[in-house]
C-alpha cells in the first residue's frame, strides 16, 4: 500500500497548523517535519516548539526528520514535544545503532535515512531497529529540488537487502516526489512517498494534490 507523507517544509508557515490539518482531512496518516540546523544542511527550519504546537491540533503521526549534527542531543526533547517517529541520518550518527536504541527507549518509532552519496550497505546493520528506511532523492536542505534518478537503483538495492533478510520494513523516498517520479519510485520498491512542493502549491488544494499524487503512484 502506498503512503503519502506531506512535508510541511513546503507549507505556508503563516498557516502551518491549518495546512497540516488540511493534509489530515485529506486522509493521510502522517506528516513529516523537517528539522534543519544550518550545520548538517545549509538551512535552518523548525524546532521542537513547532512539534509541540502541532501536536494538540492533529491526531495523525508526527514524523520528525532530524537533519542535524549530533541528533542524540535532541531525541528526548522532540519525543517530549510529541513526535511519534524520529528519523536520523546515518551520516550524522557516530553510533547509529546506539542512537536508534535511544529513540526506541523513549517510546517512539525510529527511522533511518541516508544521503544520495551514501551507499545502501551503510544502513544494513540498522534494519532490526527501525520501522522505516528512507532514501534521500535530493541533497537535503531545501524543498523543490529535482529528483535524482540514480537513486532508484539504491531503492532497488535496499529492497533486495530487506528481502534477503526476510524483513518487510517500508522504504520511504524524500525529495522530488511528484506525479511523474512517483510511479517510478513505487516500481523500484518504495511505498512511502514524502512530498512537499507537489502537495503544497497553487495548482490545487492540498486534498486534490494528494489525490493526484496517490493516483499516479498507484498507476491511475
Amino acid at each position: 500500500m502506498v503512503r503519502i507523507v506531506p512535508s510541511i517544509l513546503s507549507a505556508d508557515f503563516a498557516r502551518l497548523g491549518e495546512q497540516a490539518g488540511e493534509a489530515e482531512a485529506a486522509g493521510v496518516g502522517e506528516i513529516q517535519i523537517d528539522v534543519m540546523d544550518g550545520q548538517f544542511v545549509p538551512n535552518i527550519t523548525f524546532g521542537p516548539g513547532v512539534v509541540a504546537a502541532l501536536r494538540p491540533l492533529l491526531s495523525l503521526t508526527l514524523e520528525v526528520h532530524l537533519m542535524i549534527v549530533e541528533p542524540e542531543r535532541f531525541l528526548k526533547t522532540f519525543a517530549e514535544a510529541g513526535a511519534d517517529r524520529l528519523i536520523v541520518h546515518q551520516e550524522a550518527c557516530d553510533d547509529l545503532r546506539g542512537t536508534l536504541k535511544s529513540i526506541l527507549a523513549l517510546g517512539v518509532h525510529a527511522g533511518v535515512t541516508l544521503n544520495p552519496e551514501t551507499p545502501a550497505a551503510a544502513i544494513r546493520d540498522a534494519f532490526d531497529l527501525v520501522d522505516l528506511v528512507q532514501v534521500m532523492t535530493v541533497h537535503p536542505g531545501f524543498g523543490g529540488q529535482e529528483f535524482l534518478y540514480d537513486q532508484l537503483d539504491k531503492i532497488r538495492e535496499i529492497r533486495q537487502m530487506l528481502e534477503e533478510e526476510g524483513l518487510e520494513i517500508p522504504i520511504g523516498v524524500d525529495g522530488g516526489v511528484d506525479s511523474t517520479t512517483a510511479p517510478q519510485i513505487v516500481d523500484a520498491g518504495a511505498h512511502v512517498l514524502v512530498a512537499g512542493s507537489s502537495i503544497y502549491n497553487d495548482h490545487g488544494s492540498v486534498a486534490e494534490n494528494i489525490a493526484e499524487l496517490l493516483a499516479s503512484a498507484q498507476g491511475g
